[in-house]
C-alpha cells in the first residue's frame, strides 16, 4: 500500500494586512458574538458572510438544554442565507469567538458539520468561499473549505 500526502496550505496574517472588506468581514463575525446564547457552554461563536450581490448576513451560536437541539454559528448564518437570498453565492465567511475572558487568542475552526454544509454551498454555486478565521493573535486566511476537508463528500460522490 501506497501513502499519499494530503498536505494544505493555508494563509496566517494580522488583522491589519487584511482589506478593509475582509476586516469589516471579521468585525460583524466579532459583533455577532454577542447575538450568541450560550448559557451553558458560555462560548460564544459569531459568523459573517459576504453574498455575491455585497450583502452580509450574520449567525451567532445557539444551544438547547438538549444539546444536540442547538446550532453552530456558520450554519446560522449559512441557513440564513440561503433562505433569504437562495440565488446568491456565498463569497466569504468569517468566524470569531469568545469566552468570559474574551476574544480568544487563536482563532477557531469550523466543526466537522459546519464544514460539510460550507463544502456543499461551494458545490451547489461552483465557487470557493474563502474563509477568514480570527484570534486576536492572528488570522487564517483560508481560500476554500476543500483546504480543510480534503477529502469531500459531495452530490458527485454518490454517482
Amino acid at each position: 500500500m501506497k501513502t499519499i500526502d494530503l498536505s494544505i496550505k493555508i494563509g496566517f496574517g494580522t488583522f491589519d494586512e487584511l482589506s478593509a472588506d475582509d476586516q469589516h468581514l471579521i468585525q460583524t463575525a466579532i459583533a455577532a458574538t454577542e447575538n450568541s446564547y450560550s448559557p451553558y457552554s458560555r462560548f460564544q461563536v459569531g459568523a459573517a458572510l459576504r453574498l455575491a450581490n455585497g450583502k452580509e448576513v450574520m449567525g451567532a451560536n445557539q444551544e438547547n438544554a438538549a444539546f444536540p437541539s442547538g446550532l453552530c454559528a456558520e450554519r446560522s448564518a449559512i441557513f440564513a442565507a440561503q433562505s433569504n437570498y437562495p440565488d446568491q453565492p456565498v463569497t466569504a465567511l468569517a468566524i470569531a469567538a469568545r469566552n468570559e475572558h474574551g476574544l480568544m487568542h487563536d482563532p477557531i475552526v469550523p466543526c466537522g458539520a459546519c464544514r460539510q454544509v460550507i463544502l456543499e454551498i461551494e458545490d451547489r454555486y461552483k465557487q470557493p468561499i474563502r474563509i477568514l478565521l480570527y484570534g486576536t493573535g492572528g488570522v487564517y486566511v483560508i481560500n476554500t473549505v476543500k483546504e480543510l476537508l480534503p477529502l469531500q463528500f459531495v452530490s458527485e460522490s454518490m454517482k
